[in-house]
């Protein structure tokens, strides 16, 4: 309920004016670190869609040329078992804007919608004095003006697409600035008769969202501001101007053209032009990694603006992937190596689907050439956020402050009991999974009709990164210790 939301911003506002040391969080043992800075600091995420653990140099990507990327982890600080909220898009985004693991998040799987009660990162900040926007993908909603869109979810500023859906085709009818709709006539008729988009036409949406990101900071250069910029890149489907392409001819890769379809949804707000699906594609992996280049590029616009604006040493930068890699635009998972070795992508609770990359800089701050190996994952956002701006973080959360860690103070980093997913798709079994410390555990329990007995795998992440080998049948005595925290991590009725 609505009511519920109030109280708990109620509580922080009477926190921060008395500083009653009960009130909200409590410390609650999810923090144990506050920035001690006269000015905020303003925040930046970056959020790449449907992009792998190995897609990025950083973490040995040797196709894909990211160089902004990897100079803000070679200069910051590089998170090699980081974890995204779930294994598809829409829960994923709500662990990260809620704090909540999919054991109590509002969504789970592709197709629900936020609940309005939520309490976002966005409306946290906000009551720092921060300014707030979102340029992307934010798919936790139908429409711009139900409760659960942006605008009434603590974003002073959006601009983007008004479904989940839509967000995966690069050459939108119409997008959203806040309420008023922007067409792109120019969009219209752009796709030849075999499904491909016809070379030189049309504007495409992620050169919009930079655009506006520059200036989203240029209007907000005077105030703390958060930026949270959710790319759509490289979702499926695959398509980009040829002149990104350019660095990446000649190379002589293998190519399997794409026919047209997939991700087809007729209905509200999907625009009337991509009843056929994703489009045709006839190179996709260079276009894959075009894309991925081209993202890393307008990165690199935003950093440069920045310093331009001298206030980029009192700017953190974020950058992680939604969840693993995706085929459905037809470039090669393979031939990339984009799971680097890890089981599994997207739709998989195998460290494949859940492992993505993330690395945060911070210039002046944050000490360069750092890497942490603690287990983290999106839903850790929203209290270290809350560090950030100086606000007391809600005491009903499954995440814990990764500032100390940021810092360089990791002695004094809370860690997780455990990090906890679910996940159900189609027909497959039904999937709970914990990693606790360097184990990873599962319990699988098949459809109903058939045979609804669980069964349990269990991987020592240390030797066996790509769980090829269950050992839990070795080691009963962790099966019996872990399936509690299967119960404990889920909502009590």
């Amino acid at each position: 309920m609505i009511l519920r939301k109030e109280f708990i911003f109620t509580a922080i506002l009477l926190c921060s004016l008395f500083g009653v040391s009960s009130c909200a969080q409590k410390k609650n043992d999810r923090s144990s670190e506050k920035v001690e800075k006269k000015v905020k600091p303003n925040i930046i995420y970056i959020l790449a869609d449907d992009m792998g653990y190995g897609d990025v140099g950083v973490y040995g990507q040797t196709k894909i040329k990211t160089p902004i990327i990897d100079k803000l982890a070679n200069e910051g600080i590089k998170f090699t078992d980081h974890y995204s909220g779930q294994t598809v898009c829409s829960p994923s985004r709500c662990s990260l804007m809620t704090g909540m693991h999919m054991g109590n998040a509002s969504v789970t799987r592709n197709g629900q919608l936020l609940n309005p009660d939520d309490v976002t990162v966005s409306e946290l900040l906000k009551t720092a004095g921060y300014k707030t926007g979102i340029i992307g993908k934010w798919g936790l909603s139908e429409g711009v003006t139900e409760d659960n869109c942006p605008n009434q979810q603590g974003f002073d500023h959006y601009f983007g697409f008004d479904n989940q859906g839509f967000a995966h085709f690069y050459y939108p009818e119409y997008l959203w600035r806040n309420h008023t709709k922007v067409e792109y006539p120019e969009n219209l008729g752009i796709r030849d008769e075999n499904g491909a988009y016809k070379k030189g036409k049309g504007t495409y949406s992620h050169d919009e969202f930079a655009e506006e990101a520059l200036k989203f900071i240029n209007e907000s250069k005077d105030e703390p501001f958060f930026l949270y910029l959710p790319f759509a890149i490289p979702h499926a489907e695959l398509t980009i101007q040829e002149d990104a392409k350019e660095e990446y001819r000649g190379l002589n890769w293998p190519e399997t053209p794409k026919e047209v379809g997939g991700g087809a949804r007729k209905g509200h707000g999907y625009g009337s032009q991509y009843t056929d699906g994703y489009c045709a594609q006839e190179e996709p992996n260079i276009t894959y990694a075009a894309m991925i280049t081209r993202m890393d590029k307008n990165i690199g616009r935003i950093i440069d603006l920045l310093e331009e604006l001298d206030i980029d040493e009192n700017t953190i930068i974020m950058f992680a992937s939604d969840n693993g890699p995706s085929d459905e635009g037809g470039q090669s998972i393979k031939f990339f190596d984009s799971s680097k070795g890890l089981r599994g992508k997207k739709r998989d609770l195998y460290e494949g689907g859940i492992r993505i990359p993330f690395v945060v800089n911070w210039k002046g701050t944050v000490k360069g050439g750092q890497e942490s190996s603690i287990p983290s994952a999106f839903w850790d956002f929203l209290p270290t956020a809350c560090d950030l701006a100086g606000v007391d973080t809600p005491n009903n959360i499954d995440g814990v402050s990764l500032l100390p860690t940021i810092l360089g103070k990791s002695e004094t980093q809370i860690k997780h009991k455990y990090l906890y997913w679910e996940w159900k798709h189609g027909k497959r079994p039904q999937y709970e999974a914990v990693r606790v410390d360097n184990w990873k555990f599962f319990r699988i329990t098949p459809e109903k009709e058939k045979n609804n007995k669980p069964y349990y795998e269990l991987y020592n992440l240390d030797n066996d990164i790509s769980e090829t080998t269950n050992i839990a049948k070795e080691h009963p005595e962790l099966v019996e210790k872990f399936i509690p925290y299967l119960e404990e991590a889920k909502p009590k009725s």
